[in-house]
């Protein structure tokens, strides 16, 4: 691509920055005043700096839209606009996952606001997905009046019992004098420590109760608060230190083990300089994809079950494996007493305690904040006289690069039919990196992993630990709206675009420049693989050739003026520059092989040794057959 045409797509992906907000002053000025507890709600939110909410009306929640309404009437600006932008999505499963993105991209806590009854249970799924992922939602929902709770009433649901095993905290307000403080209580508990989703029930009554607007306070959250400060403050000590580099500098071939903590403890600039300065290769999960520039030599890629051949047998060889806020969960450590197997040193920072040593007990832990732990190991190393750190992986880096080569991604590039790594690498030399990525779930959600490249943190979200199909359009639409500046991306599967498709509405109604790519299957692509693989090609369920969706016209139908449909090899690159370089929302559907898989791939329950990279990507088992001559470079004396 020509230096002119990468410029002109630059401006032409241009989106308006994003207007400053003036929400943080309006809020000040109503301290002191007599107010419903729906304002005080509103205000206490403004005064948080909240600028943008997600949710579906219904009764029990109406005094507090009425308030966003006269809130937004009375500070209407003409520069800014509404202060408060409420966004209404298809259903609230869509709210939830709008603020899971919006948090996701922006390390700001995403909001939603929903009613009783089912408009809360609706917002169960997005709540556990961002328990599992450790993401910062507050959800806000309305509830029976107090006097009816507990008598079946119209749309009542128990929430405070249904979300409080989903949730990092759920608050049932009675007491309308507790509202601002417990408001803001949950906003400190979903963005400190380990983030999480924290979940407000309120009661009509106490919305429509009146009182006065104070502008601070919160709960005496005394032992919570403690555990926080503990973690936060927790310093290395200078012996801590000097353990931790006389194991690195014992080992020959050292990895770094990445995960989602790097990201949402906003820890990817220390990892990055501490994985440099010490010429550590770098590996990443899922969820911490983006923690390091997947372009730099260092990089790996991705580990685990779908993860790179050459991150998973690095794995295998390394002698000393650093994880930083990762948890070895099982689509990583697929069979913990074989991971790592050469490791004679597991070294683990994480912020969350529980995590330390709960699937691999660690040979050196810290309990902490992953940025300032990094930070003060460097610090001690170059003031220390003579520094601490003595090691030279000169020998592993030419290790790392020839596994780089010799198990690089592959597919069968002769293929007639349209193969979705193709459409992904065409992608990946548009957007170089750049673009915010969000996915559903299934074989997509992993080709997208594996081939794009990610230079910077929150450009790539997905639901990880829950896997829930419809996550990708709403967190883009999320995503779109907390970095309005950012070209955001919907990278998604036929089934899995189903379940929130009523979205595609919410993309035009407030004119996203959203980019969604269906890549159609026509069927449960993940699921038909695993069915081809264990199930002895029984397709139960997962088919979906006979259903009769046409999804351009569908798009074209909910206000998509750039609505696409690609099904020959030929037309893919042409396809992909209109779609990426369209100023408006815009819809490309590419028809892929239906029996296009996902390698490499770790069986559950099995090593990395056992890995199965499929027809097109060399195996270690594969390449001993091809030259039984060549010398294991772990096994060599001469190599390390």
């Amino acid at each position: 691509m020509t230096q002119e045409m990468t410029q002109e797509m630059a401006q032409e992906m241009a989106v308006p920055k994003k207007k400053e907000s003036v929400v943080a002053d309006t809020s000040k000025q109503a301290v002191g005043k007599e107010m419903s507890g729906a304002d005080i709600i509103v205000h206490t939110l403004v005064s948080l700096g909240v600028d943008t909410v997600f949710g579906y009306s219904g009764g029990a929640i109406l005094p507090a839209y009425d308030a966003v309404f006269r809130y937004n009437e009375e500070h209407l600006s003409e520069n800014n606009g509404e202060p408060i932008h409420l966004v209404v999505p298809a259903n609230e499963q869509g709210a939830g996952f709008m603020a899971a993105g919006y948090a996701r991209a922006s390390g700001r806590p995403g909001v939603f606001l929903v009613t009783s009854g089912p408009g809360a249970t609706n917002c169960v799924t997005p709540i556990r997905d961002c328990m599992a992922d450790s993401i910062p939602v507050v959800l806000i929902c309305g509830q029976v009046p107090t006097a009816a709770m507990g008598t079946d009433a119209f749309q009542e649901a128990p929430i405070f019992n249904v979300m409080s095993p989903c949730a990092k905290h759920v608050f049932l307000v009675q007491d309308p004098k507790r509202l601002e403080d417990t408001i803001r209580s949950a906003f400190d508990i979903a963005t400190s420590g380990r983030p999480g989703p924290v979940v407000i029930d309120i009661p009509k009554d106490v919305q429509n109760w009146e009182g006065v607007y104070k502008g601070k306070g919160s709960l005496s959250l005394h032992g919570y608060r403690r555990r926080v400060k503990k973690a936060c403050d927790n310093r290395v000590t200078k012996e801590k230190a000097g353990a931790f580099f006389d194991l690195l500098n014992a080992a020959k071939r050292p990895l770094l083990y990445a995960g989602g903590g790097v990201i949402l403890g906003n820890a990817s600039r220390e990892l990055t300089k501490f994985a440099e300065h010490y010429q550590m290769p770098v590996v990443t999960t899922l969820m911490g994809i983006g923690a390091f520039d997947t372009s730099k030599d260092l990089s790996l890629g991705m580990l685990g079950m779908h993860g790179t051949a050459y991150a998973n047998y690095a794995v295998d060889d390394c002698d000393l494996l650093l994880s930083v806020g990762a948890r070895f969960d099982d689509r990583v450590a697929t069979k913990p007493a074989e991971f790592a197997p050469k490791a004679k040193a597991i070294l683990h920072i994480d912020i969350d305690s529980a995590e330390l040593g709960k699937v691999i007990e660690p040979h050196w832990s810290h309990h902490g904040d992953a940025a300032v732990t990094l930070t003060e190991l460097m610090a001690m190393d170059k003031k220390a006289k003579g520094g601490l750190f003595v090691g030279d992986f000169t020998k592993w880096h030419k290790h790392i690069e020839k596994l780089k080569h010799d198990y690089a991604f592959n597919y069968d590039r002769d293929s007639k039919l349209i193969q979705p790594y193709y459409v992904l690498e065409e992608l990946n030399k548009l957007i170089k990196g750049k673009a915010i990525v969000s996915t559903g779930v299934g074989q997509h959600q992993m080709w997208a992993a594996q081939y794009i490249d990610y230079k910077q943190a929150r450009s790539w979200l997905t639901s990880g630990s829950m896997g829930t199909m419809g996550f990708g359009l709403p967190a883009a639409i999320g995503a779109q709206l907390a970095c309005p500046e950012r070209l955001v991306f919907d990278i998604d599967g036929d089934g899995s675009l189903r379940m929130n498709f009523g979205e595609l509405e919410t993309v035009t109604t407030y004119e996203l420049p959203i980019k969604i790519l269906l890549m159609n299957n026509h069927g449960d692509g993940m699921v038909r693989q695993w069915q081809k693989t264990f199930f002895k090609n029984r397709f139960a369920g997962s088919d979906k050739s006979l259903h009769r969706k046409d999804f351009v016209k569908a798009a074209e139908a909910d206000g998509f003026k750039c609505a696409l449909r690609v099904d020959k090899k030929g037309d893919v690159a042409a396809a992909l520059k209109k779609f990426v370089t369209y100023k408006g929302p815009a819809f490309l559907e590419v028809v892929v092989d239906q029996d296009a898989g996902v390698y490499p791939m770790v069986s559950p329950g099995t090593s990395y040794a056992n890995m199965l990279t499929g027809d097109y990507i060399n195996s270690r088992a594969q390449t001993a057959k091809d030259d039984d001559e060549t010398p294991d470079p772990i096994k060599s004396p001469n190599m390390f």
